[in-house]
């Protein structure tokens, strides 16, 4: 048992969890770097606070070691930017199982041979106080390398994806019907759209950032509202799937691609059909539009 958490343990429930939410914070503001580095390598400290307060309030308590004049080190900022790495990957876990934090910091960061990093998972193992799984190797994407972390919640495969101009949502559109709106930095799920009957094949986030377009295997596409989530009009005419959408860069048309074997283009206000577009022998899968608008690319 760590000093911390000897000393948590004898906290009463209220002071614990005043402890856990602000003591990262005032060791940053206090610039006090050897005690915020040591409180972020300490297993102990890591599961009180994923148990108390959540994943991602864990994950901000590494954030505010970036402060420049905190660490005392370019070695002990790499120990924090890998254990915060393997934390982010493994959020998606860990929002639904806190108990597989030991096995995912070993499994993340044990072939990493810095002191520090050791130390932490020889904690994370003594802190298992029944029979368990014990990698003897890293098993898992390593900290910091592939994808930074993971979006759960569609039941089916995702078919595509859309960021907003912003750059801080992201929409999914999924074989289970749904799109899902995204906190990109945080990975939280905003919203979910529903209406379509069936997969959503595609989608498209017009420049303004508040309006999205759907495209689906039920023939239709849908105009949604960003901002609320809200269903603004169906567009309908084609015949068969529709398999991808583009929207102009001036925000006022759209360009379906359809298994239909054309392309509609549409006025994204009104949901009016302005014209069809023929010549494909076969299915078009993908539609994009040139910056200037002028020129169409189907496949």
């Amino acid at each position: 048992m760590s000093k911390f958490k000897e000393r948590l343990g004898k906290l009463s429930p209220k002071k614990r969890l005043y402890a856990l939410e602000t003591l990262p914070g005032h060791l940053a503001e206090s610039v006090q770097g050897e005690r915020l580095h040591q409180l972020l390598t300490d297993f102990d400290f890591i599961e009180a606070k994923l148990d108390a307060i959540g994943v991602q309030g864990l994950i901000e308590d590494y954030d505010l070691a970036r402060v420049s004049d905190v660490l005392l080190s370019e070695g002990q900022a790499e120990t924090l930017r890998l254990i915060q790495g393997a934390i982010r990957k493994s959020a998606h876990i860990l929002d639904e199982d806190k108990k597989q934090l030991a096995g995912h910091l070993l499994g993340r960061l044990l072939d990493f041979e810095m002191p520090e990093i050791q130390a932490t998972l020889e904690q994370a193992k003594q802190s298992k106080d029944s029979l368990w799984l014990r990698p003897l190797r890293g098993n898992l994407e390593r900290a910091n390398e592939g994808a930074l972390r993971t979006l759960a919640g569609h039941t089916s495969y995702v078919n595509a994806v859309a960021i907003a101009p912003d750059g801080k949502t992201a929409i999914s559109a999924s074989h289970d019907r749904t799109l899902k709106i995204w906190e990109i930095d945080i990975g939280t799920e905003l919203r979910t759209l529903i209406g379509h009957t069936g997969w959503v094949s595609a989608v498209a986030i017009a420049p303004d950032g508040k309006t999205t377009i759907s495209a689906s295997g039920d023939n239709t596409l849908k105009i949604w509202d960003t901002e609320t989530g809200t269903e603004v009009r169906t567009l309908t005419g084609h015949t068969d799937s529709v398999n991808g959408v583009a929207i102009a860069p001036d925000g006022k048309t759209a360009i379906s691609a359809s298994h239909d074997r054309t392309l509609k283009i549409w006025d994204t206000e009104s949901g009016t059909e302005l014209r069809t577009l023929t010549g494909h022998s076969s299915h078009v899968s993908a539609v994009a539009i040139a910056p200037d608008g002028k020129v169409i690319v189907a496949m």
